[in-house]
Order: C-alpha cells, then sequence, then structure tokens
C-alpha cells in the first residue's frame, strides 16, 4: 500500500466512526433506539473493495456532518467533580442532546455498600451524580430518580452512608429504594449467553438512563467501569458470575444506557469494589463522559494503566458490536479547568 492509500483510509475509518458517533447521540434525546457505532470490524469491512484491494470512499463537502460536533469521548481534569460533569456532558453537545422536556430520566450510579462514604473510592462521587441531576432537571426532564441496588447493607443505608441521598436532595432528585416487585423477567435478545433476565422494570421503561459508574478495582474483573454497573439493574446477581464478562455484555445490551459519565476523580486501585483503605485511593481527578459505554470504559481502563483489551466484558461488548473498543479512530477531548 502506498504512503498516499495509508493515509487517506485512516481518513475514512476515521470518517466512519464519526459519523456513526454523531447519528447515535443525535437519537439520544429518548431512550435510544438508534444502532451504536459501527464496531471498527465493520468499518475495515467497508474499507475493502470486493477483490480484497483496499479503497478510500472520497467524501464530498455537501456529505451530512454529525449536527453536535465531533467528539466522541470527553475528558475533563480539574479539582471541582460537579464542574468536572457538567463540562464533559457540555464538550458532547450537552444535555439536551440526551434528555428532552417532559423526560421520565433515571440516573444509575455505583452505590456498593453501606460500609463507607464516598472518600474511599468505591461509591461514585455525590457531587458527579448531583450535576447531572440538575442538567437533567434544567433540560425540563418531567421526573430524575437516582438509584442503585447495593449489595452490602440496605439501600436506605447506603444512599445515606454515600453522601449520594444528600447531594441528590439538595438539586431536586429523588432517591429511589428500588422495590423486589419491580424486578421483573425479560427478553434479551441480542443475548449471547443469557437470554432473559430480572431487570428493575422501571429503568427499562425509562426514557433515558444514564449510567455513572465510579472507576475502581474489582477482584474478579478487573475493573468496575459503566459495563459492570449495570449489575445493579438486576437480581440475581450472584448467578451472573458464571461466565461473568459476557453475562455483563449481555446485560448491557438489553439496558443500553443513553450516557455514561465515568467517576475518576478517586479511583480505587486495590482491593476492589469494597475497599476500605484510605492508601488503596489515587486522586486521578478526571471525568469521562460518552453516549458509548464501550469507549468510556476503554478509556477509563488508562486510569489503571489498562486498555479496554484488558478486561474481559468491555472486549465481549465490544465483539457484540456495542461499542467501539479501539481509541484510535474517534476524538477525545481532554481539557483541564
Amino acid at each position: 500500500m502506498s504512503k498516499k492509500e495509508h493515509v487517506n483510509r485512516r481518513d475514512f475509518l476515521r470518517t466512519i466512526s464519526l459519523s456513526g458517533a454523531g447519528l447515535y447521540l443525535v437519537g439520544c434525546t429518548q431512550k435510544p433506539k438508534q444502532p451504536l457505532p459501527t464496531p471498527l470490524a465493520e468499518v475495515e469491512k467497508q474499507a475493502t473493495s470486493v477483490s480484497g484491494q483496499e479503497t478510500a470512499k472520497e467524501t464530498s463537502p455537501t456529505d451530512e456532518k454529525p449536527s453536535y460536533g465531533d467528539v466522541y469521548i470527553s475528558v475533563i481534569r480539574g479539582e471541582d467533580p460537579g464542574e468536572m460533569a457538567r463540562r464533559a456532558v457540555a464538550a458532547l453537545g450537552g444535555i439536551e442532546r440526551f434528555v428532552s422536556s417532559g423526560a421520565n430520566v433515571i440516573i444509575k450510579p455505583n452505590i456498593c455498600t453501606d460500609y463507607y462514604s464516598y472518600e474511599y473510592g468505591a461509591t461514585t462521587n455525590p457531587e458527579v451524580v448531583a450535576a447531572l441531576v440538575s442538567l437533567c432537571l434544567g433540560a425540563g426532564a418531567r421526573r430524575v430518580r437516582v438509584m442503585d441496588n447495593p449489595f452490602g447493607g440496605t439501600a436506605k443505608s447506603a444512599y445515606q452512608k454515600s453522601g449520594i441521598k444528600g447531594a441528590v436532595s439538595a438539586v431536586g432528585g429523588e432517591m429511589e429504594v428500588m422495590n423486589s416487585n419491580k424486578f421483573r423477567s425479560n427478553e434479551i435478545p441480542d443475548g449471547v449467553d443469557i437470554k432473559d433476565w430480572k431487570f428493575y422494570q422501571d429503568i427499562l421503561d425509562a426514557d433515558v438512563v444514564i449510567n455513572v459508574p465510579i472507576a475502581k478495582h474489582h477482584g474478579t474483573t478487573g475493573l468496575t467501569l459503566g459495563c459492570k454497573n449495570m449489575m445493579g439493574t438486576i437480581l440475581n446477581r450472584g448467578q451472573i458470575h458464571s461466565n461473568i464478562d459476557q453475562r455483563i455484555a449481555d446485560l448491557v445490551s438489553r439496558v443500553r444506557p443513553a450516557l455514561t459519565v465515568v467517576d475518576g476523580v478517586r479511583t480505587l486501585m486495590h482491593n476492589g469494589p469494597t475497599g476500605g483503605n484510605l492508601n488503596d485511593v489515587k486522586m486521578s481527578n478526571t471525568v469521562i463522559a460518552s453516549a458509548d459505554v464501550v469507549a468510556a470504559d476503554s478509556y477509563a481502563a488508562t486510569l489503571f494503566d489498562k486498555t479496554g483489551s484488558d478486561i474481559g466484558y468491555i472486549r465481549a461488548a465490544a465483539n457484540m458490536g456495542l461499542g467501539t473498543l479501539d481509541l484510535g479512530f474517534i476524538k477525545i477531548e481532554e481539557l483541564s479547568l
């Protein structure tokens, strides 16, 4: 392949990836119905002619371009978690790209246990959650609820201990204790290993689901990030641990959050998921946002000197076409406050 052909092909691959991202974001004003951005494996196929020779697709200046800009992942660094979250969403085109007036919004943080406050790095930062609640309400959302299904202690005490209840209430959001009667069996049409599971029905019925994990170590999966945070939407989580990587990806295929905002402010580097020692916590002071949970997780893995390919459930989700694993062909906007 000549140098010119190589450059053209890279430009083509990047154009296809970014165009897919734009279509997906525009479709996220309600519960997403548009397909996720084209997986890079498919992009590679589009770059190859029938004869097997690599070709470059010529683009016209009149080709439709994403209306929100071409930022696929935003990465904000600073010392004000709430402002970092606001700026991360703004860089993607603003909360209005995801939440429309009258929308029923559910925000799903990681409220792991009632053992410790958020300072220990096992629970999503309250300021990040509150900032997202405030943005949604400002966009005219009819209802904004925050919820999780802690595995340690009661939900009521975990909400309080984490600091999330106070922060959410202060900006006008609702904390909902997930009622066991609302978990119902649902099919997982795209599931590879599991074809149905009991999900919290309100989450599946919401217009918009915003996924707000904390980035932390996990003894079984390596890391807890956005895809794994979907385990809090189901019952019988213990059974997910059989073939856990694929089963997490299967859950993501059913819930499909419209927006993922990764709290990388205080990262639990060791002894996750519950932690308990402040010496295991690193001040990474980073917030990552994307409409693509796989891409967000892939970038978040770098906070631990890993890549998305190092984490089994991220690979599995990418293999299912649920998002982009390779960050080389997408635009990442990074900003320090």
